[in-house]
């Protein structure tokens, strides 16, 4: 049995039935929603810029990169999605507040996140871009504009901190370019050389817990 808008009994009913294609539809969209309203966009491009650096071709592989920038973005967002839980969903759920009332709420700490981790100059570009009325708070600026001043922040802090992680390796391979030049070997791959003193270099700093320690210090929550 099929149930539409056509053979609702009330106005009511044609609500929650609009409120389940909203639902489903923000279902569909989670995996763009990850990727453009969380950190996860800067961790998987700085996770890239450092195997790239580091010369290790495929290691470690596409897939266990983009599981740890999942878990740590998990990780991030956690208290804005605590606050969004409490806010806005515990309560909709507990049927003390409208769906309109929920998104509203959800936005919030949303919106909190997005601002606060956004460069000024992006936010007034995309400003600029929309030929949007000058906002005198916040508050006032839309919605689209937030979101789109924030993937464009993110992408260029992560080139960023991609341009810090190549400078160390960088020096690596002129060190021992320059060493296989003046012994003559200069039908050896440079490659073979370095990639093990990168690795070397990379574990003896511990480098995985400085780069995701300062992945998750950048973020203002």
């Amino acid at each position: 049995m099929t149930f539409g808008a056509a053979e609702a009994a009330s106005p009511r009913d044609v609500a929650v039935a609009l409120q389940i294609v909203a639902l489903l539809t923000i279902l569909t969209l989670a995996p763009a929603i990850l990727m453009v309203m969380t950190s996860f966009t800067r961790i998987i491009i700085v996770f890239h810029f450092l195997r790239t650096a580091m010369g290790t071709a495929q290691m470690p592989p596409n897939q266990i990169l983009v599981g740890m920038a999942i878990l740590l973005t998990f990780f991030i967002m956690a208290p804005v999605a605590s606050d969004v839980n409490k806010q806005a969903l515990a309560p909709y759920f507990a049927e003390t507040i409208p769906f309109q009332e929920m998104t509203a709420r959800a936005k919030v700490p949303i919106r909190k996140f997005l601002i606060a981790n956004t460069q000024n100059k992006d936010l007034a570009l995309f400003l600029d871009i929309s030929r949007a009325e000058r906002p005198r708070t916040v508050d006032e600026i839309p919605d689209h504009v937030v979101v789109a001043a924030f993937v464009l922040s993110e992408i260029q802090i992560a080139f960023q901190i991609g341009f810090l992680l190549f400078l160390p390796f960088l020096i690596i391979d002129f060190v021992v370019s320059s060493v296989l030049l003046s012994m003559g070997m200069m039908m050896l791959p440079p490659v073979m050389i370095s990639v093990p003193f990168k690795i070397l270099l990379f574990v003896l700093v511990d480098g995985w817990g400085l780069l995701v320690t300062s992945l998750v210090k950048s973020y203002y929550l």
